[in-house]
């Protein structure tokens, strides 16, 4: 066995596997026993009753949108962020972090101020007619705010290791700069920016803090999933908390199946091309 620079195997897989069972594991199994013990046809009834599916689709719905708009603008940021070099770089390059820092709080306050209707950019957009705070449109800019890091973040070091000499061979051979970009680009960074997406999304679809101030959290219309499942556990209701959080942590399931499905046959179409 070839030795490695940090010996101890053992010790260090039996440390991250009790970790994983402990912090991760052992929540989810509860989770799913609380859920479990109220039976399928009251879990049915919570999961089907009109304001459990009006906060799906909501959540869902701003999560989809809040993600479109960071997979178009988080791929130009992160290759501007690769690519190019100008005068306030690394100041740019830090505030792509600030949703991390930032607590969600905070940033759901920040935003409601700037978009209420009398906001710096609420009170404009209101003389156009236009509402963001306490409409879906509001949800999804929060969830935008919160989840844009993880496109950029996961696309810019794939980008800064794209050898430039395969672009310059494209081009020499007549290829057109959007043929580049369809061809020899994105097939390259596709993996990386699925992934980039899909914790964006994941991000979005959990996101509570930066919501609740902009939603308005109005039953029917702009209340999300975890806003709900924090007022079932008020309410001291455990089992109907459990059940809605089964369901968000079913779809998170099927999202990352999805996901490694779509990047294991990329893997596999890129390497029979």
């Amino acid at each position: 066995m070839r030795r490695r620079a940090l010996p101890g195997f053992s010790l260090a897989l039996g440390t991250t596997v009790l970790y994983l069972g402990t912090i991760v594991l052992l929540p989810l199994a509860a989770l799913m026993l609380k859920a479990a013990e109220i039976g399928p046809e009251r879990f049915v009834a919570i999961i089907t009753s009109a304001r459990t599916l009006s906060a799906i689709s909501v959540t869902l719905t701003t999560a989809l949108w809040a993600t479109l708009f960071n997979a178009v603008y988080g791929l130009a940021f992160a290759w501007v962020l690769a690519r190019y070099e100008f005068p306030g770089k690394r100041i740019l390059d830090a505030v792509v972090d600030i949703p991390f820092a930032l607590p969600t709080a905070v940033a759901g306050l920040a935003l409601t101020a700037l978009f209420a209707k009398n906001g710096w950019f609420g009170a404009p957009l209101a003389e156009l007619g236009l509402q963001v705070a306490y409409t879906p449109l509001g949800i999804a800019i929060a969830m935008a705010f919160t989840s844009l890091p993880f496109v950029v973040r996961t696309l810019q070091p794939v980008i800064e290791d794209l050898a430039d000499d395969v672009e310059e061979a494209a081009r020499s051979l007549g290829a057109s700069d959007l043929d580049i970009a369809r061809r020899v680009i994105f097939p390259a960074i596709f993996p990386a920016f699925l992934a980039g997406c899909s914790l964006a999304f994941a991000r979005s679809l959990g996101e509570f803090g930066a919501v609740i101030f902009i939603a308005g959290n109005q039953p029917m219309k702009t209340e999300i999933v975890a806003l709900l499942t924090f007022i079932r556990l008020e309410e001291f209701d455990y089992p109907a908390a459990a059940a809605i959080s089964t369901v968000m942590l079913a779809a998170a399931f099927v999202l990352l199946v999805t996901t490694n499905t779509i990047q294991a046959w990329h893997v596999r179409r890129a390497g029979v091309d």
